[in-house]
């Protein structure tokens, strides 16, 4: 085990990540906070321009992707590794909102949404599993969503479809790449962000009655991404404050 594991700014020390929708929202804030913690970070996102803005902020490294692009993700993940000298965690925080209800949504809008949710967050960690696998105490750590575990909000079929399948997805790769990798869900509700946008007023049932700040979410990722969850694997965190069991 790490000898700085129990220190303050030391949790990660020596570890080395790749973040997804690492140019903002959740993904910017969690790669900040493990750069914080030690991690040397390499972060995968589609905006360009403000990816390499966090990347030169946090001395990562940027590597611009499409996350839906197998065979692009296969390739970023590898040169991700290479600047590393491997990869023994992921946080998939790349992800989109999505609203419209099921008699309105068109099959395009409704594969976009899966195909940028779920399917990109299989890509991302099938491309790392064969440096995962190499290490002894490796994590995948996805975003998924409250609305994944308690869809009852009109308008966000697609949505939830697409964060409900990112859940069963990873229990079904904890089971698969244990003992090695443990792999959790961290499934927020509404996060002061600009997913957030047009919701904002939406908190009437939620207990803690506000948005959660970003950072809220990227300390929850940094529990499951550190040795002090090593005995949590399959989980499905909610990080949502209260919405979901109601």
């Amino acid at each position: 085990m790490n000898d700085h594991a129990d220190q303050p700014g030391k949790r990660l020390q020596g570890r080395r990540i790749v973040v997804t929708g690492a140019a903002g929202g959740i993904g910017r804030s969690t790669a900040r906070l493990f750069a914080q913690e030690g991690a040397s970070v390499a972060l995968l996102d589609r905006d360009k321009e403000n990816l390499q803005v966090v990347a030169e902020e946090l001395a990562g490294w940027a590597f611009p992707v499409d996350l839906t692009d197998d065979e692009a993700v296969t390739g970023a993940v590898g040169e991700a590794a290479a600047a590393l000298s491997g990869i023994d965690g992921v946080v998939n925080a790349a992800g989109i909102m999505f609203q419209g209800l099921a008699s309105e949504v068109s099959s395009k809008d409704w594969r976009r949404v899966i195909d940028i949710n779920l399917t990109g967050t299989y890509n991302v960690v099938s491309a790392s599993i064969p440096w995962l696998v190499q290490e002894p105490s490796a994590t995948v750590v996805t975003i998924a969503s409250a609305a994944g575990l308690l869809p009852n909000a009109p308008g966000l079929t697609a949505y939830a479809a697409s964060k409900g399948g990112v859940v069963a997805l990873s229990k079904a790769l904890a089971a698969e790449l244990a003992p090695k990798v443990r792999v959790n869900t961290v499934c927020p509700g509404m996060v002061d962000t600009a997913m957030a946008d047009g919701f904002r007023a939406n908190v009437g049932n939620y207990a803690l009655n506000r948005l959660a700040d970003p950072i809220e979410i990227a300390r929850t990722i940094l529990f499951l991404t550190s040795h002090e969850s090593s005995y949590v694997t399959g989980a499905a965190l909610a990080a949502d404050g209260g919405r979901s069991f109601h």
